[in-house]
């Protein structure tokens, strides 16, 4: 596990663009946390390290938002839904499953209905408006070796990286 404090939504919208460069078709990435926390921002990173040039938003009335790139970014967002039956209907397991890269915010809704392996991040306000702390932890061993690099990648571009816990 990994605990990286950004001082700054531009920090933190860094951070998901050096995500971005060690993500791979097939990841996962289940993002948890509070409203306002930053799970859309980082997804933002993610989507711009990927290449994404059009706007990224929270898919919170649409659920599912589809953006090109190679690979294809399923940015999901649970917020609104209440029930499991609900993933079944949008098709949830084969975009997890599929060939691009599935972000989920809201993930620790229907905790039990995600990937064996999948990248956890939590993201919580800091001091101060603009600080988040980030919490990431693997599960599984490819998010395990994912983390290792990111741990190296973060040591030298922030300069509160806590890992080892």
């Amino acid at each position: 596990m990994v605990m990286i404090h950004t001082s700054s939504p531009e920090e933190t919208l860094h951070l998901g663009q050096l995500l971005a460069a060690l993500l791979k078709a097939g990841d996962v990435v289940c993002l948890c946390g509070d409203l306002g926390a930053g799970k859309t921002l980082l997804t933002k990173g993610i989507a711009a390290g990927l290449g994404v040039t059009e706007d990224v938003t929270s898919p919170t009335f649409t659920v599912l938002q589809v953006y090109e790139a190679n690979p294809p970014i399923y940015h999901f967002d649970l917020y609104r839904l209440e029930h499991a039956d609900e993933l079944m209907d949008i098709g949830f397991d084969e975009f997890v499953s599929g060939s691009g890269i599935a972000i989920i915010e809201w993930a620790d809704k229907f905790s039990d209905f995600m990937p064996e392996e999948y990248l956890r991040i939590e993201i919580m306000h800091g001091a101060t408006p603009e600080t988040r702390t980030i919490q990431v932890q693997p599960q599984g061993n490819r998010y395990e070796s994912l983390v290792e690099e990111l741990k190296k990648i973060a040591g030298s571009c922030f300069r509160n990286v806590n890992t080892g816990f």
